[in-house]
């Protein structure tokens, strides 16, 4: 599987000068992080910069991932502006529906009240999990979009039947063919991955604990 872990974890002129010089040269281009070529159109309002989370909920370790996310979103300077790409690419493990119930999520406005909700439903009360938890092979049958639509219907007060319309809608088809093509730009090859400004993709393992993440992201967002 293409799983990506996070190892969790200035004074004069010239003082300051010296604090920017230690801080260049803190985080090192092609080691800390990589520089898109060319650089992606970004999907944020002018004069915002954008933090990308390329995801799937299906992905263990983009679940392990989220009190860092939630710890970012509330350390990030105003002017950035977080977006979610879910990837597909692991069929077998229903990435695919599950991109299709996040991008339905956004069409009907209520991704913020089910984001984290639909990581707890697959790894903790199992009501939408991949995986058997006691033999800890996948489930069969996966599950399907009229249990994501009972999900959402009960968490976030839509109609099963909304849910259903949406997911199976030409809108979120041509988003999730948006999404597949935005993660193939950005050259991932795992989850969970962060992309800055769409010039930026952030490399997780190369920092030590979360605060480096967060200050190194913080970095890449003043380069803007």
């Amino acid at each position: 599987m293409k799983h990506v872990f996070l190892s969790i974890l200035v004074l004069g002129l010239a003082g300051a000068a010296n604090a920017a010089a230690t801080t260049d040269a803190k985080w090192v281009e092609g080691k800390h992080y990589v520089v898109l070529l060319p650089a992606q159109p970004t999907h944020v309002p002018a004069g915002k910069v954008e933090v990308v989370e390329v995801f799937s909920y299906g992905c263990p370790a983009c679940n392990q991932f989220q009190p860092v996310m939630a710890e970012l979103k509330a350390r990030l300077p105003k002017r950035a502006q977080l977006v979610y790409v879910p990837a597909s690419w692991n069929p077998a493990e229903s990435w695919p529906l599950f991109q299709r119930a996040f991008l339905t999520a956004q069409s009907l406005g209520i991704a913020e009240r089910t984001h984290q909700a639909m990581y707890d439903a697959i790894w903790k009360t199992g009501e939408l999990a991949v995986v058997d938890p006691v033999t800890h092979r996948l489930k069969q049958p996966q599950p399907t979009i009229g249990l994501v639509a009972r999900f959402y219907a009960r968490e976030a007060g839509v109609t099963q039947q909304a849910v259903l319309d949406t997911a199976k809608s030409f809108a979120v088809d041509m988003k999730m063919m948006e999404a597949d093509q935005q993660v193939q730009a950005y050259a991932v090859e795992g989850t969970p991955t962060l992309i800055v400004a769409g010039k930026y993709r952030v490399n997780n393992g190369s920092v030590r604990s979360v605060d480096e993440l967060i200050d190194l992201v913080v970095w890449l967002i003043e380069r803007n």
